[in-house]
């Protein structure tokens, strides 16, 4: 037992003797490091003079040094925002000796006049030469803009700016400009940067500004004239950390496609606004988000983010979720169950409801009120099956995700006004009006999630815009997507609402987008605006919503187009006619862009498609044909196609294009191909690459209003 003791006490003693070690050399770092700081101070010299000495006499102090912002990436790794160093041009006018100054500054003189050219050789020279004897100046700005990082290296090597043991001054002040190379397209989702603060404000540089703003660093600058910061040696700096980057999901050509196709309808219509989404079905990605607002006539310019923050009633996309509420309520067949529209207007409780149909469409299945888009069959519907319950009406709405806003990782998404029977505003009117997408506030991008989540099989996915952070190691932070793991409804009722949707553009509002290419399933929308608290008549919120190919949805989109204007009847200011064309544009391109949609390409190809060795431009054909020594090409047409005869002689055929017809593209390059279809008018889609094999429409047929175009290339 004494043994333990003794014990105890003997590691008790070596414990204490070691705290009292460490404590000592703690005691003798914090010398080093006070006397380190004391010698920097008073004894370690810079520009002949110790920091004590230059400090009080050249106000000299410790400052933030900026980091760099970190960079923002398409999801193909384009660059969508950086920042580049820019630089003021400065002299310190009084670092060189006499004898360096004497012999230099005329030479200096000369290249700021020659570079710059503010002042002449002569007057730079007096500038400087005031500031070098003046006893309040010393130091000068030699440009009032800044200059690239290629001219900085050029200034380098000039008097004053190169490295001398009696020369010196030359001083670059460094300040970083965002830069974004495919401004203006997408420039209010990239988002902006304050000037003054140097954040980020709206769109990503906002919503990510802690991942990209890096961390600043810290150094001795010099306060100058007019409250100027310029850097001096490097003692005691803590560099600056660059900011992360951000990869993004977006796809410039996706946006290039969405933006040209909105703007031209948006000219077209002379319309207030306009909005065009598009996201990947099975991951929330987003790869284009366009939004342009009418800065003036026929110019638009994106100033608003209409998908995340623009709340409008819906119209008619909103009778996807009340068709899903009834099919999920009742179970019903909707090719069985029938209501009487009557004649296109029908009074209820005093209040008018209207159809878009003159005359009205009379008895309608419960698929045709969907497909036509019937105000009225949607009112009946309703009264006959959730007038008496209407709580579990708008629990459905709950269960889709149409009561709170998506969560996408950007600021400003504005949450959606679906109003309960608790609400002050709930009415006798309000189950009929929210029914057809009225008396509410839903912004574009939730609107999408809906219809996204029916191309999913009923799975619900969160839009999601960025996809990794990384930083210079590598990849810091991955976003990965987020699907719900329970359908928001069930199988069937997704099955019916997509042959719904479907049928939409095959027969009903929206036929006339309807391509021989592949199937668009999607919705129409059309609201009247409030305006002054009254819905008004003839200014319409128009929206088209769905999903592509249908029969293997790949990609959702959305489009909204406000108060489109124009002469005539009003369904041309409906979404059939305004916003559904700016979809199948849209759509169109990606369809040619993305060969993974396309339908695999025949197996056998035309033979006459072999006999065709060269076609297209007769003047480069002519150049061939010298070099090869055939036989020369006709003359009297802009185009012509060549075969091989027996013993290698050249049938030259001449190929019209200036026939309305559809032309005869075989054997053309794309290049020429495309040139000849857009500017007859055609939408062109194709296949694989080299030149055309095949051709959708037949040579020599009159397209009418079928303009669209699928090329085979090979």
């Amino acid at each position: 037992m004494k043994n333990d003791v003794e014990s105890g006490q003997n590691n008790k003693k070596a414990l204490i003797a070691r705290a009292r070690t460490v404590g000592w050399l703690l005691f003798l770092l914090a010398i080093a490091v006070f006397g380190k700081l004391i010698r920097v101070q008073y004894y370690d010299e810079f520009k002949g003079k110790t920091w004590a000495e230059y400090s009080a006499k050249n106000d000299l102090k410790i400052d933030t040094i900026p980091a760099m912002r970190g960079n923002i990436y398409s999801v193909d790794d384009r660059l969508l925002a950086t920042s580049l160093p820019y630089y003021y041009v400065g002299l310190d006018t009084k670092v060189a000796d006499s004898a360096y100054f004497r012999n230099n500054i005329d030479e200096l003189s000369s290249l700021l006049a020659k570079s710059f050219g503010e002042h002449t050789a002569a007057g730079y020279k007096n500038k400087i030469m005031r500031y070098r004897v003046s006893k309040n100046k010393r130091y000068l700005r030699l440009k009032s803009r800044q200059i690239s990082h290629l001219d900085r290296e050029k200034i380098k090597k000039w008097p004053f700016f190169v490295k001398n043991r009696k020369g010196g001054g030359g001083k670059f002040e460094t300040i970083y400009k965002r830069y974004k190379p495919f401004s203006p397209m997408a420039d209010r989702t990239i988002g902006g940067i304050d000037p003054k603060s140097g954040r980020g404000y709206i769109g990503l540089e906002s919503s990510f500004d802690k991942n990209l703003e890096g961390k600043a660093g810290i150094g001795w600058v010099e306060m100058v004239e007019g409250g100027m910061k310029i850097p001096v040696g490097d003692a005691l700096n803590v560099q600056p950390e660059a900011g992360r980057d951000i990869y993004t999901t977006l796809d410039m050509n996706f946006q290039d496609r969405a933006e040209i196709a909105l703007r031209r309808k948006l000219i077209e219509s002379k319309a207030n606004y306009g909005c065009v989404i598009i996201m990947e079905v099975a991951t929330g990605e987003i790869r284009a988000m366009a939004n342009l607002t009418k800065r003036g006539e026929g110019k638009y310019e994106e100033v608003f983010n209409y998908a995340v923050a623009g709340g409008a009633d819906p119209g008619s996309t909103f009778k996807l979720p009340t068709m899903m509420a009834l099919l999920e309520e009742t179970k019903m067949n909707p090719d069985q169950i029938t209501v009487n529209t009557g004649a296109g207007s029908v009074r209820f409780r005093g209040t008018s409801i209207n159809d878009s149909k003159r005359g009205g469409h009379g008895v309608l299945t419960a698929t045709q009120v969907f497909e036509k888009s019937s105000n009225i069959g949607v009112h009946l519907l309703m009264q006959r099956y959730f007038f008496s319950k209407p709580d579990a009406y708008l629990s459905y709405l709950k269960k889709f995700h149409l009561t709170t806003p998506t969560g996408i990782h950007m600021k400003g998404e504005k949450p959606p006004y679906i109003k309960d029977r608790t609400s002050k505003q709930w009415s006798a009117y309000s189950l009929t009006f929210m029914s057809y997408g009225y008396e509410m506030s839903m912004t574009p991008l939730q609107t999408l999630a809906l219809y996204n989540a029916v191309a999913n099989d009923g799975y619900w996915v969160r839009p999601m815009i960025v996809r990794e952070i990384r930083n210079a190691e590598g990849v810091e932070d991955k976003i990965p997507p987020y699907v719900e793991d329970k359908p928001i409804a069930s199988p069937e009722t997704i099955k019916k609402v997509k042959q719904m949707l479907e049928g939409v553009v095959k027969a009903g509002s929206a036929k006339n987008i309807s391509s021989e290419l592949y199937q668009i399933a999607g919705k129409t929308g059309t609201a009247q605006k409030l305006i002054n608290g009254i819905y008004t008549p003839g200014k319409y919120y128009t929206s088209f919503a769905g999903y592509f190919p249908a029969d293997k949805p790949k990609y959702s989109a959305i489009v909204i187009i406000d108060t489109p204007q124009g002469s005539g009847a009003n369904y041309t200011l409906y979404a059939g006619s305004v916003a559904a064309p700016v979809f199948k544009e849209v759509a169109d391109r990606i369809y040619a862009y993305d060969v993974s949609i396309q339908k695999p390409i025949k197996d056998s190809l035309p033979e006459v498609s072999k006999d065709v060795k060269w076609a297209g431009r007769s003047e480069d054909l002519n150049v061939i044909s010298k070099e090869l020594k055939l036989t020369p090409v006709p003359a009297g047409s802009e185009y012509a196609a060549a075969s091989l005869l027996k013993k290698g002689k050249t049938n030259w055929q001449k190929r019209h294009m200036n026939s309305p017809d559809v032309p005869d593209l075989q054997g053309l390059a794309m290049r020429d191909a495309l040139y000849i279809l857009e500017n007859k008018g055609f939408n062109v889609t194709f296949k694989g690459s080299g030149k055309v094999v095949e051709q959708s429409l037949p040579p020599g047929t009159n397209p009418g209003s079928n303009k669209t175009i699928l090329l085979t290339l090979q």
